[in-house]
Parts: structure tokens; sequence; C-alpha cells
């Protein structure tokens, strides 16, 4: 039996994991950095990388280090009810419910829609997306295989497909490096790549796909924990590292689009540009092709991760039953709207990451301060509050003019950091701290 990974199978795996993350998002935001950055582009890139792919390394290095064979596995260490409650509300809120479906109304908005009359949007749409779901769920039937469909096939499609601009587009730039910062990217270009970085949600993500990479690992043989634990690391930091490279070379790309366009609304308008400046109509099927394959194969994660976790949870259910679920409420959501989609997701995210970053961050410190359910609990509990009033703050459209609501903004409004959307971090680190101290008490003095 092996003890380790050879690098072969761990550059695979890191493909994989690389795969799973990058979906259409991460193409469109570093672009739409580079254009508002400017001249200011590669600080808001060392910001943009701190959280961007810091998190996310954090989140698979948590779970290696902790040995944690799943989230309930690592949210467990708070108590047994709060492990069950956290890990549904995250696979349904990075599957089924949100993100799932954003990522066929995305893929279909930016790849297909600009090829489609307005009077058949939405008819093409709902056909759209049932091939989508159709087709993630036959990716996802086999939760063994989808290191080679990810990790061998798609990504490796998607590199080639992206490289091309990119290549291009350095051999002959619109522009160098320059151009008027704008907003938070004049005074503090760190501090806004920071928070593009942390509005990702790629951290939510990378605890579900960092079970993902585990049994993937002990599919190839390894079965030692603590080896597992580290072809974890070294899969995760493959990954970033190649997530790192691409958000500086799209950050640059969108700089550098200044040259011939003018700030766009959106990375995903300027992406269209760009392709269209260079390869002409082609370039239009050449960006459908690139949305769709990155959208497909963190489609094929996010159902595979739901499936597998929801069986572990409720052994029951089969996971061909919950794959099933999770590629059906997709398809039906997908028809909402994206911008519906958006509003009533922002609320249920803004409440769950928080608690996430706690939780990994809890993790990534257990070998220096321990794992007692006293550190855990503690840090969660007043991480709580200020998680519950960000994901009714973002509510406001549902309680707008109500004088409690009022009040409770006021209240969130005067923690420390909450103008950056931070106002979770001085109380965890309270509850910490707290924790910490009762956790010394017992040890020495039961």
């Amino acid at each position: 039996m092996e003890n380790r990974l050879s690098f072969r199978n761990l550059l695979f795996i890191g493909s994989m994991l690389f795969g799973l993350f990058f979906g259409a998002g991460n193409l469109i935001f570093p672009v739409f950095l580079g254009q508002q950055a400017g001249s200011n582009v590669w600080l808001a890139i060392i910001g943009l990388l701190i959280t961007g792919i810091g998190l996310p390394l954090l989140g698979v290095a948590g779970l290696g280090l902790t040995e944690s064979a799943s989230v309930f596995d690592l949210a467990g260490k708070v108590n047994k009810t709060y492990a069950y409650i956290f890990t549904v509300l995250l696979y349904l809120i990075i599957g089924p419910l949100f993100a799932t479906p954003r990522l066929a109304t995305t893929s279909f908005q930016m790849g297909l829609d600009p090829f489609v009359s307005d009077g058949m949007s939405k008819i093409v749409l709902a056909i759209f997306s049932i091939l989508f779901f159709a087709a993630s769920w036959w990716f996802a039937r086999k939760p063994s295989k989808i290191m080679t469909y990810v990790g061998k096939w798609l990504t490796p499609i998607f590199l080639i497909l992206l490289g091309l601009l990119i290549i291009v587009a350095f051999v002959k730039p619109m522009g160098g490096f320059h151009g008027t910062p704008q907003g938070g990217y004049a005074q503090s270009p760190v501090l806004s790549g920071f928070t593009e970085g942390y509005n990702t949600m790629d951290a939510l993500a990378s605890l579900a796909f960092g079970v993902v990479v585990i049994d993937g690992i002990r599919l190839l043989g390894i079965t030692d924990p603590k080896a597992i634990a580290k072809d974890t690391i070294k899969a995760g930091t493959i990954s970033v590292v190649l997530m790192g490279i691409i958000y500086t070379l799209l950050a640059l790309l969108g700089t550098m689009s200044l040259g011939q366009f003018k700030l766009a609304a959106n990375g995903g308008i300027t992406l269209a540009q760009v392709f269209n400046y260079y390869f002409g109509d082609f370039g239009n099927i050449l960006l459908a092709l690139i949305v769709i394959v990155a959208c497909l194969k963190t489609s094929i994660g996010l159902i595979t991760a739901f499936g597998e976790a929801m069986h572990e949870m409720f052994p029951k259910i089969s996971y061909q039953v919950l794959i099933a679920i999770a590629s059906i409420l997709p398809c039906v959501f997908a028809n909402v709207g994206l911008t519906n989609l958006i509003q009533y997701s922002t609320p249920a995210l803004m409440f769950i990451y928080p608690l996430a970053i706690t939780l990994i961050i809890l993790a990534i410190l257990s070998p220096f301060i321990g794992s007692s359910k006293w550190i855990f609990g503690m840090t969660t509990l007043f991480t709580l509050i200020p998680a519950i009033m960000a994901g009714l703050e973002a509510m406001s459209f549902a309680f707008k003019g109500q004088n409690w609501f009022n009040s409770m903004l006021h209240f969130n409004s005067i923690l420390p950091l909450a103008n950056l959307g931070l106002g979770w971090v001085v109380p965890a680190l309270i509850g910490l701290v707290i924790g910490y101290v009762i956790s010394l008490f017992n040890k020495y003095y039961k």
C-alpha cells in the first residue's frame, strides 16, 4: 500500500481542485478588478491573492491538519447539533439552492445569450438548464471518476482555451499597466483587492471540495491519516498557485484593456470585448466555450460534494437520489433569474461565511491551541450574533422601514470593522480568548 502520492497524482488532484474552484465568477472578477485598479493594479493583486487564494488554501489545509473526514466531522468539534445544522446549510447554499443554479444562469448569459434573440431567451435558458444539469448529473454519477473528468479532461480544456487568449493578449497588448484608479482602488488598493477576494466565497467551497480531495487521495490507496493530511495540503497548494497565476494574468489583462475600452459595468462585458477584439466573431464562440466549461466542472464538483456529504449524514438516502435532487432543484431555480438568485443568496452567504471562516481558522490553529469544544464552541457562539445581524442586514429589501430592523442595523454598524463587512472579527476573537482560557482551566484544575 502506498504511503504517499506520486507527484503525477498530486498534480492531477491539484488540477481537479483548481477545476472545481474556478468557475465563471473567478474568471470575471479579476478582470474587473484590473480595470478598476488601473495603475494600482499590482497592489490590488496583492490584496486579491491574500483572500482569493489564501482563504481557500486555509480551508483545505484546515481539513488536513485536523484530519477531519468531512465538514460534519470538523463542525462536530463545536457539537453534534451544530454540525448537522451548519453542514446541511453550507451544502444547500453552495449547492442546489443558490450557487449551483447561478452556474447555469451565468454560463448562459455570458456564453449563449448574445446569440439568442430577446423573445427566445427564456425558452433557450430553460432548454440550456436541462442540458447543463443533465451533463452535470451524468458526470457526478460516479464520484470515483471525478479526478478523471475534471482533473484530466475539463480543466486542461479550460486552461488551453483561456491560455490562447492570455498569450495573444500579452504578445499584442492593448495598452500598458496604467489608467486612473476608481473608487477604493485609488486610496487603498490592497484593502480593496482584499475585499474583492473575500467576496468570492471560495472559503465555503474549500470545505466542500477539500473533502472531495481527501476522498480522491483515499481512492488512490493512501490510508494513513497523516499522509492524507500532508497530500491534501500539497494538492491544495498546487491548486491555489495555479489560481494565483491566472488571477494575476486576468487582472493585468483587465488593466491593459483600458488602452482600447472604457471601464465596463462588470468583468463579463470586458472579457467579451477583449475576445472580440482579438478573435472577431470567433471570439464570441471561444468565450462561450470557456465559460460553459468553467461552470460545468464546478457544477459537477458541487453536485458530487452535496451527494457524498448528505449520504454520509443520512445514509438511508442513496447517493444517486441525492445527486438527482441536487441536479433537478438548480435546474428549476436557474430560471428564476440571476438578479433574483443573487438577491436571495446574499443574506444566507453573509450569515454562514463568518461561521465558516472561524471554523477554518480554528482548524488551522488547532495544532497550537488544541481543539477543545470550549474553544470551538465559544468562538462560534460569539461569531453567531454578528453573523445573524449581517444576514438580516443583507435582507434590507424585505424589512425596509421597520423600526426594530433599523435599531438592529445601528447596533451592527458600531461593531469594529463593520464598514468592511468584518463586524464578526472582534467578537470571534473575544470568544476565542474566553474559550481558550476555559479550556486551560479545565485542563489544569479538573
